[in-house]
């Protein structure tokens, strides 16, 4: 991906990397990466693919691996705007927060507010489906994955809580992906695909163990990273069976 945006920018230098490949190299998550630049109206002389003709200032582009890209809180407010609103809540949460990336642990990139900020510019285009999708983020979401969960279990028009705090009768402390408190139902979403490692993934199977103590959880259920993205409707049936009994 580097060399093709290397090539297309050194042959027109007015191009600046954005979107989602500007997201892949801030190391943000998102799911279907593409090669995507954005060009000042007065510089684009013909339709280019993968160009979008936007306004762009000086002050949201930087230098990134040999790049001229736009800053995170610009790309993050571009996706927010024009890419898929799952994939734009994916990383968004992914540049608010500690992720894994390949082999290296990423720390968070921005703020909510910046963020927010970004978004909140008179900008036309975009601007209201921006701050719509703002509200559907959640800073505490951990992978992809479970943006998507959370994502789909609102839609069904369940509202646990994210990230709640447990405490074991031995003190350990664990926090549930998502919890629901008065039916004493947890649901955690896991997957080699997003925890980055069979270590992280063994400290995960250990903390299901400790949920499975906490004497506010009654039930947990498990899913994987694939039953998410592939069979969320099996996801949400089985979390409606397991709040009714």
């Amino acid at each position: 991906m580097r060399v093709r945006l290397l090539a297309e920018q050194w042959s027109a230098p007015h191009l600046v990397v954005s979107h989602s490949a500007a997201a892949w190299l801030w190391d943000i998550e998102f799911r279907d990466v593409t090669a995507e630049f954005t060009a000042m109206r007065r510089t684009l002389s013909r339709k280019q693919t993968g160009v979008r003709c936007l306004s762009l200032a000086e002050r949201d582009v930087v230098v990134r691996r040999g790049l001229r890209c736009t800053g995170v809180d610009r790309t993050l407010g571009d996706l927010l705007r024009s890419a898929g609103q799952d994939d734009a809540v994916i990383g968004v949460e992914s540049a608010l927060t500690w992720r894994r990336i390949r082999t290296f642990r990423r720390g968070p990139l921005t703020t909510l507010d910046r963020v927010a900020a970004e978004v909140a510019k008179p900008r036309t285009h975009g601007r209201h489906q921006a701050l719509q999708r703002l509200r559907l983020v959640d800073p505490n979401a951990a992978s992809p994955a479970e943006t998507l969960a959370r994502l789909r279990i609102h839609e069904a028009g369940l509202r646990p809580t994210s990230q709640a705090e447990l405490t074991t009768p031995e003190g350990r402390r664990v926090r549930p992906d998502f919890l629901f408190t008065r039916e004493g139902v947890v649901v955690e979403i896991e997957g080699y695909a997003y925890h980055g490692s069979r270590e992280a993934h063994r400290r995960d199977l250990a903390r299901f163990n400790d949920l499975q103590l906490c004497p506010q959880v009654r039930l947990v259920l498990r899913f994987t990273a694939s039953e998410v993205m592939h069979a969320p409707a099996n996801i949400i049936t089985r979390i409606r069976q397991a709040l009714t009994h």
